[in-house]
């Protein structure tokens, strides 16, 4: 009888529990615009990839050819790229942006438009293609491959001339029709200065707004790859972060206005590093970054070489701010990743691993300040399901909201991870954790935007109970996922 007792109590609670929520359909909250397209959805989800600068740069000591040097300088003795990207799918990068041409326009590919190429090389005796070696070997280790082609050219006699866009051109089409999918085609706003020139060894301006003609460009190259990501300060897809030291600012909307951005326009800095809440485009940052001070191999640079936490640091004040992170990893002039970036790297890997090992809030009870239509399709546990596609919300007019979970007991606690349901926008602006201390609330972190992820490194503190304050939003918060570690 006890046992039948017992059963009856609990289905009564259950249905009780189940009674509690709104029966009648709740819609979801209507989109925030602008909202990511499916493309960039799936970037964000990639959170970290590699960049790989490797030239004639690498064998001349530079970090900016002129345009002059010999092809014969280009001999790695023991290439293998796939200690490249065995190296890089073990740090826990998602894939590889391979500098296929540098400012030097020296082209790791035998390119049918320019002699000043590989194929002109001692590498494999003039039959080597660096590009195709590496997106084979990234689609073998499973990494997404994507492209750098540099605008700037100092190689080219025409640069600055129609005929240079025409050439930049097809050399894109050479690279894209060969080796699509292509991820990401990165390009930046190193726009004119002196050069080679093909002799002319002068210095030459271009106007950076107009000259490449970027909408007819991508429209070309977004005929060819449909999903590729086009990166460069003014986007379209991604932006740049404004610095190339390993950080996005605390508060970092994924949105902007796009009208006036282009790539290498000056005194901007500022606003790509922040971003706009009132901004018209979804274009996130990409923090861009090198594993040692500068972006190509220089043996006097070993002993520079980032530590695994300064790049765990790296990693928090970009992807834990709710950037993409692209490190750069420069082979030396073997061929190979250096082991000292390769020791690095293991070590920063085995950081993340093990600060981020277990999440104590996974399906763990939580309880919301307030549910979206009482429905249980949009209730607190949603945070905590480990479902990227669930969420709490608020109803529309609450711009204002709390959540506590219950961690069942007192853990000691060092980093908070929030993430928004970025398909519906981006909307908090400003919020705190607590932790409940003797059974008083005692402020942690203090924080302003969430976006895709936010991660909260604390003064790690002993707690039960952990309490998301949303003290302001644009709409009502929407909620994916809360984890504790």
């Amino acid at each position: 009888m006890k046992k039948i007792f017992s059963l009856l109590t609990f289905v009564f609670m259950a249905f009780s529990l189940l009674a509690s929520f709104s029966t009648k359909k709740t819609s979801p909250p209507k989109p925030l615009y602008p909202v990511p397209t499916d493309r960039q959805i799936a970037w964000h989800e990639m959170e970290q990839y590699a960049f790989v600068h490797f030239t004639t740069n690498t064998f001349t000591d530079k970090e900016w050819g002129f345009g002059d040097e010999s092809e014969s300088v280009f001999n790695p003795i023991a290439m293998d790229v796939t200690q490249w990207t065995r190296t890089i799918k073990a740090a826990g990068f998602k894939g590889l942006v391979l500098t296929c041409k540098h400012h030097d326009g020296f082209c790791l590919w035998p390119s049918k438009y320019t002699e000043h190429a590989v194929k002109n090389s001692p590498y494999k005796n003039g039959k080597g293609n660096v590009v195709d070696e590496v997106e084979k070997a990234c689609r073998a280790d499973g990494l997404k491959f994507g492209v750098y082609l540099s605008p700037w050219d100092r190689n080219r006699s025409d640069y600055g001339s129609p005929s240079y866009i025409e050439y930049y051109r097809n050399q894109l089409k050479e690279l894209f029709a060969a080796h699509k999918p292509v991820f990401e085609m990165w390009f930046d706003g190193a726009n004119g200065g002196d050069g080679f020139y093909g002799g002319a060894k002068e210095k030459r301006k271009i106007d950076g707004k107009t000259y490449y003609d970027w909408p007819a460009t991508l429209k070309m190259i977004r005929g060819i790859d449909p999903n590729v990501i086009f990166f460069s300060d003014g986007g379209p897809d991604i932006r740049w972060c404004g610095n190339e030291s390993g950080y996005v600012n605390e508060t970092n909307w994924n949105i902007i206005t796009a009208d006036s951005l282009y790539a290498g326009k000056s005194g901007i800095g500022n606003l790509l590093n922040t971003g706009n809440e009132n901004g018209k485009n979804w274009m996130p940052a990409e923090v861009d970054v090198s594993i040692r001070p500068g972006w190509f191999y220089h043996a006097k640079e070993d002993s520079l070489v980032k530590t695994p936490e300064q790049l765990f640091d790296i990693y928090l004040s970009s992807v834990g701010r709710g950037a993409n992170l692209i490190l750069n990893i420069p082979p030396d002039r073997r061929g190979l990743i250096n082991e000292i970036d390769v020791a690095s790297l293991q070590g920063w890997k085995k950081l993340i691993d093990d600060r981020f090992k277990i999440n104590l809030a996974l399906n763990k009870p939580v309880k919301a300040s307030s549910i979206r239509g009482n429905a249980l399709e949009f209730s607190a546990e949603k945070v905590t399901d480990g479902k990227k596609e669930t969420y709490w919300a608020t109803n529309d007019q609450e711009k204002t909201g709390s959540l506590v979970i219950n961690l069942g007991e007192s853990k000691l606690i060092s980093y908070v991870l929030i993430q928004e349901y970025i398909k519906l926008g981006q909307r908090v602006k400003n919020f705190s954790v607590e932790v409940e201390k003797e059974g008083k609330w005692q402020e942690v972190a203090l924080g302003t935007t969430i976006g895709y992820k936010r991660i909260l490194r604390i003064n790690p503190v002993e707690g039960k109970k952990l309490r998301i304050v949303i003290k302001d939003s644009k709409a009502c918060p929407v909620i994916s996922n809360v984890e504790v570690y």
